[in-house]
């Protein structure tokens, strides 16, 4: 349960189809740059220090990429294929860095669904609003998969 809400589990491979598409547009704050470098303890200047990253080849400060990755892992916990699933690879590349306060348009779409491993690859491209490449590449992902398990609720028939 998150906050007292019981959540559902996201759809088991077998409910996925090549070709679904998640398109979501995401803009980089202030306040998500500050939580991830306070979560990590990250204090590349280049993140967050217009006076330093103003003498590097970027000119002003960059988002870091982890954090699109975040946001890539994010859409696939939340909604495809949702709550219970689970990255276990990431092959991404970032042709282009983006800069604080981009918004950013991402499309995440089903390539390959492989039953027996209980996997889904995911392709992800993500463009900027000069809409140039950002994020290019894919993530595979085992859904969530329902296992019946004998409990002590389930002696309550006996």
């Amino acid at each position: 349960m998150i906050l007292g809400k019981k959540r559902q589990l996201g759809r088991e491979v077998e409910k996925i189809s090549v070709g679904e598409k998640l398109k979501l547009t995401e803009k980089i704050e202030d306040k998500d740059l500050l939580l991830y470098l306070g979560l990590t303890n990250d204090g590349n200047p280049l993140y967050i220090q217009h006076d330093f990253a103003a003498k590097t080849q970027y000119e002003k400060p960059i988002v870091p990429t982890i954090m699109l990755t975040g946001i890539v892992t994010s859409a696939t916990s939340k909604y495809l294929p949702g709550p219970g699933s689970h990255v276990v690879e990431a092959q991404l590349k970032f042709p282009k860095p983006v800069y604080h306060y981009s918004t950013i348009e991402f499309t995440l779409e089903v390539s390959e669904v492989n039953v027996q491993a209980n996997e889904v690859i995911i392709q992800v491209d993500a463009w900027d609003e000069e809409k140039e490449l950002v994020v290019t590449g894919c993530v595979t992902i085992v859904p969530p998969k329902v296992v019946d398990r004998l409990t002590a609720d389930a002696m309550d028939n006996f």
